[in-house]
């Protein structure tokens, strides 16, 4: 007589919304779950006590190495490190350990599409899902966009279509995750204060063609050496999109035609998609977003009017190049999101007024004297805040006027009303993480928002 079948021990790392989201998708397969997390903090408290209330063995406060040894597997949340302790112990090195982002794959049943880069891959992971909607697609995001991948594979009715906003730490220890469109919006040095070098950060960006197939399409951004590079090996089809240049004789992917029209020109033809103009988003840089976007949406199949009304009617994103109010002619702009200096270079491209600039926040290791050409003729004067203050005083001062304030975030902001005069820009666009100041850097641009509209308008 055999015995009963044994029920697949999981382990999950971090009690965050993935780790929560992870935990429930194990228990609805069939797993018996133990997840742990460092942190005692009232959230992961409260997280813990909802867990066991689902039969979820958990501890706070650590991990327990001998009970994550028992698992088949480790289940990894994104906010995790790749240098964390817990992944170094001995115990473990025999235990596969997943991202969350391949754990929720493996139970999605559509197409996946993927999204990653340095900078721009909210706003394109938001715009093809926006786009496929407004398209007729039952489409939705998840991943590193606020919605954690398993909690999609929960649903009891799946996406038609899953766009996933991927960072290099969801990436990094992929085995088997194959969307079937990667999107690679481009790359930067990022993430030195988690990774060694610049090398590292970029092989895990590369996670994303590792399972590439014939049948793999990717959206890469031609206009950017290094992003074409990390593909160069990928089986597949390659689709570029162009916002500054024309194609190649023969390429494949959208640009912006000497007129100012979204333009396709993937299979036989090109297909004029709608005028730049008419779109609601600041800059080349969403041009180029715009253009990635169309070309997904095309290829999973969306008629070209359904691609334009959706291009046409997509939002500025929150904290990114995010217009807030306009007060005494001056206008303030939140990108709380540009937290390196591709991305803040980014923001003040986007501007055609004299900018006030708010640099500051926790120092990432990037080197701020690199923003220098992008200062020169666009900024007026830097404010340097934060931890960083200094070093950016340092960086810059000898290039264009610097003032570096001390005080709180307010302090910061009623130094820029005063400096700033009419048909001025104030730009929110720190080069920093947020941690040293705020919870995250959506605080850091609601309070940005609420000083601007409640204290200085």
């Amino acid at each position: 007589m055999s015995g009963s079948p044994v029920t697949e021990m999981i382990g999950v790392l971090g009690l965050a919304r993935s780790g929560m989201a992870a935990s429930r998708l194990a228990l609805s397969r069939g797993a018996s779950v133990y997840a742990s997390d460092v942190s005692s903090a009232p959230a992961a408290v409260e997280a813990a006590a909802k867990l066991r209330e689902l039969g979820v063995e958990v501890d706070v406060g650590g991990h327990d190495v001998a009970k994550l040894a028992r698992c088949s597997r480790i289940v990894l949340s994104p906010g995790i490190p790749p240098g964390a302790p817990i992944l170094q112990v001995p115990e473990l090195a025999e235990i596969p350990i997943v991202p969350e982002l391949e754990y929720a794959y493996e139970a999605l049943t559509g197409p996946v599409v993927a999204v990653t880069g340095t900078n721009g891959k909210t706003t394109v992971t938001a715009l093809i899902t926006h786009v496929l909607r407004v398209a007729g697609r039952r489409a939705e995001s998840g991943g590193n966009i606020g919605t954690a991948l398993s909690e999609l594979a929960l649903r009891d009715s799946q996406p038609e279509v899953s766009v996933v906003e991927a960072s290099s730490f969801q990436l990094g220890r992929t085995r088997d995750f194959a969307p079937s469109i990667g999107v690679l919006t481009n790359l930067a040095p990022d993430h030195l204060d988690w990774y060694a070098t610049v090398a590292e950060y970029y092989a895990d960006k590369a996670k994303l063609f590792q399972n590439s197939t014939e049948e793999s399409r990717w959206v890469l951004n031609g206009e950017d050496e290094e992003s074409y590079r990390l593909a160069e090996e990928a089986k597949g089809t390659r689709y570029c999109f162009r916002a500054e240049s024309h194609p190649a004789q023969g390429e494949l992917g959208g640009y912006l035609s000497e007129d100012g029209w979204l333009t396709l020109r993937l299979e036989a033809g090109e297909d004029r998609i709608v005028a730049a103009s008419a779109l609601q988003i600041l800059g080349a840089h969403n041009i180029a977003n715009s253009l990635a976007a169309a070309i997904v949406a095309r290829l999973l199949g969306s008629a070209i009017e359904g691609i334009a009304a959706g291009l046409t009617s997509f939002q500025p994103m929150k904290h990114r190049v995010e217009p807030v109010g306009e007060h005494g002619g001056v206008l303030w702009v939140n990108d709380s999101k540009a937290t390196n200096i591709a991305s803040t270079r980014v923001g003040i491209r986007s501007l055609d007024r004299p900018t006030i600039l708010l640099l500051g926040g926790r120092h990432k290791g990037e080197a701020y004297a690199e923003l220098i050409p992008d200062l020169k003729g666009r900024v007026r004067q830097v404010i340097a805040f934060g931890e960083a203050a200094l070093q950016i005083e340092e960086a810059l001062g000898g290039a264009v006027p610097v003032e570096r304030i001390d005080g709180d975030f307010a302090t910061v902001l009623r130094r820029a009303s005063h400096l700033a005069r009419p048909g001025d820009a104030v730009l929110l666009s720190p080069a920093c993480s947020s941690y040293d100041m705020f919870r995250d850097y959506e605080d850091r641009g609601q309070q940005f928002r609420r000083i601007v509209t409640e204290e200085l308008g």
